[in-house]
């Protein structure tokens, strides 16, 4: 990721439409993790079940996502968008949770927890999964659960080089991802039934339930653009969620790591204990071929104290 300079505080800006054939389709809030996130995501939040989210804009790319990854879309032929949580750096090198969308065929709880579990890749190339591969066989809503089936008896210590941290992140990343997909903050089981109920030396015979979203999620992440996407038209909306002093931060257009744009954006709110929609627009003008966009929570110490502030980037192509 590109290293952000200081920063102090930002007004938010409006929303202008970029050209494309993709649109976010707005879904209505609901009282989950991560409200708005099923087959019909939004940039919207990583709310606390009390707290909803609200769907911001609709901005869109050109690129049509192909196999399991891409931007966010409504159901169709080809698939389903469903919210997927991946590893990455945050603060200070800490590992912490990213959110991108990718498109799956067949059931959405089902494939999205494959996608975790190792099987397929994170369109960014700043993310990872923390799972070694493991074979997941179904994802069930069932008796206010999400019942996850492990049929393989495999991986119930922790493999070689995985911290007792990352394994419990690496649950989260199912956690996560399975309650964004049910829209519903409910439990998570993993049923192991030919193997000690462990999973990564951790207890699976108990439910497992959302830690903390500030302690475990980047505290901004980009919605759209996605990685990889083209874009056209003078002005790229952006959105994303955050939680920032505030609610304010930067988001930045580089090109060859020279900044050639930055506006200001403005979340809902901050200091609860989830993350608020924003939506920014960055001024295109002459710009063409490949950019960088860079949103980051604002740092009000200038750098001077703690870890700096959280950073998200996509690579976008510009015609």
């Amino acid at each position: 990721m590109t290293s952000p300079g200081p920063v102090r505080r930002w007004v938010g800006a409006a929303a202008v439409v970029v050209a494309s054939t993709l649109s976010l389709a707005a879904c209505s809030a609901d009282p989950a993790p991560v409200s708005g996130e099923a087959s019909q995501p939004t940039a919207t939040d990583d709310a606390q079940p009390s707290s909803p989210g609200s769907p911001t804009g609709s901005p869109t790319s050109s690129r049509s996502p192909s196999g399991s990854s891409g931007s966010p879309s409504a159901p169709s032929a080809a698939g389903t968008a469903v919210p997927v949580y991946f590893a990455g750096d945050g603060p200070g090198g800490r590992t912490v949770l990213f959110r991108e969308f990718h498109r799956v065929q067949g059931d959405p709880l089902t494939e999205a927890a494959r996608l975790v579990a190792g099987g397929g890749q994170p369109a960014d190339p700043d993310y990872r999964t923390l799972w070694p591969g493991v074979e997941i066989s179904s994802v069930r809503a069932t008796d206010g659960v999400l019942l996850v089936e492990v049929p393989a008896d495999g991986f119930t210590d922790r493999p070689d080089g995985m911290s007792r941290r990352d394994a419990r992140l690496a649950l989260q990343q199912l956690v996560y991802t399975l309650q964004g997909v049910q829209q519903e903050r409910v439990p998570v089981v993993v049923r192991r039934p030919d193997a000690e109920p462990l999973l990564f030396g951790l207890r699976t015979d108990r439910e497992l339930t959302a830690a903390n979203a500030l302690r475990t999620l980047n505290l901004v992440s980009i919605t759209s653009p996605a990685e990889g996407d083209t874009v056209t038209g003078d002005t790229l909306t952006v959105t994303g969620v955050a939680n920032s002093f505030e609610a304010s931060g930067p988001c930045r257009l580089l090109q060859g790591g020279t900044e050639i744009a930055l506006e200001g954006y403005q979340a809902e709110a901050w200091m609860d204990k989830r993350l608020f929609p924003f939506e920014v627009d960055l001024p295109l003008g002459d710009v063409s071929g490949e950019v960088v966009v860079q949103c980051e929570t604002d740092d009000p110490t200038g750098g001077t104290e703690g870890p700096g502030p959280a950073v998200d980037t996509k690579t976008i192509t510009v015609t």
